[in-house]
């Protein structure tokens, strides 16, 4: 025949169950609960939308050493026909 459980069990009754009355080292103590974590009203995927369309709404940054290189690099109309010395 199965027991069946009238009420469940505190952990202390359950403990000495388990273990026995115990001694005077064993002392049973309550946590306190977490406080709710607070919650700014915006999710971090609402965030994440926002700055997407904040990136694609800004203009080019426009980039000095990108514009110099261009500059340096000579065009292929300007090498005369001859192959630079890379490509070779």
């Amino acid at each position: 025949m199965a027991v069946v459980r009238l009420r469940t069990l505190s952990e202390a009754e359950a403990y000495a169950r388990c273990y026995g009355e115990g001694d005077e080292s064993v002392r049973f103590v309550k946590i306190e609960r977490r406080r709710p974590r607070l919650f700014y009203g915006v999710s971090g995927e609402d965030l994440r939308v926002a700055f997407e369309s904040r990136l694609e709404q800004r203009e080019p940054a426009q980039d000095a050493v990108a514009d110099g290189l261009l500059e340096a690099v000579p065009s292929p109309s300007a090498a005369n026909g001859h192959n630079p010395a890379a490509a070779a």
